[in-house]
């Protein structure tokens, strides 16, 4: 059952190139990413959050400043805003994780998995980087192979290198 008939979304311009997200009728983001396609994110979001119909807005208040923020340098804007994802309860803690990750410190998956509990269970950890709709709110590009290099980002990899050159 959808807890959401309707999100709004906005897209904005930033230097990594168009930036959307979709939002719950509370403010909590759903889904958002480096794209102009929101009915492409909306497909992203778990069935049970997944709205029926997209609005689309100029804004969202504070998601709309948080992403603006931090674009312009302000790497912990996006830390307070509210993300909604639904999973499995690895999956669910695995995101929180991804949260707690400090801007300019990436991890590797090897890492990442042992920080979420289950230092074995790297594929798991890669998963729940792949299977994340609210990226930059959970922050999966921060996220390396064990040898430095950028691995996958859903959103391409020369987003993923703006992004931790950003926040270097």
């Amino acid at each position: 059952m959808n807890t959401t008939a309707t999100a709004d979304f906005a897209t904005l311009t930033t230097p990594a190139g168009p930036f959307t997200a979709l939002v719950d009728s509370e403010g909590a983001v759903l889904a958002a990413g480096w794209t102009a396609d929101a009915e492409n994110l909306r497909g992203l979001i778990h069935p049970t959050l997944r709205p029926a119909e997209l609005r689309e807005r100029t804004a969202l208040g504070a998601v709309t400043k948080a992403v603006t923020d931090y674009h312009a340098g302000d790497l912990t804007a996006i830390d307070p805003i509210t993300v909604r994802q639904q999973s499995g309860p690895f999956l669910v803690h695995a995101w929180e994780v991804l949260r707690q990750i400090p801007a300019g410190d990436p991890v590797t998956y090897t890492e990442y998995a042992a920080r979420s509990g289950r230092p074995e269970a790297v594929r798991a950890a890669s998963n729940a980087c792949a299977r994340n709709a609210a990226a930059l709110f959970v922050p999966c590009h921060r996220v390396l192979r064990t040898d430095g290099t950028l691995g996958g980002f859903r959103w391409g990899l020369e987003v993923k290198r703006w992004l931790l050159d950003h926040e270097a």
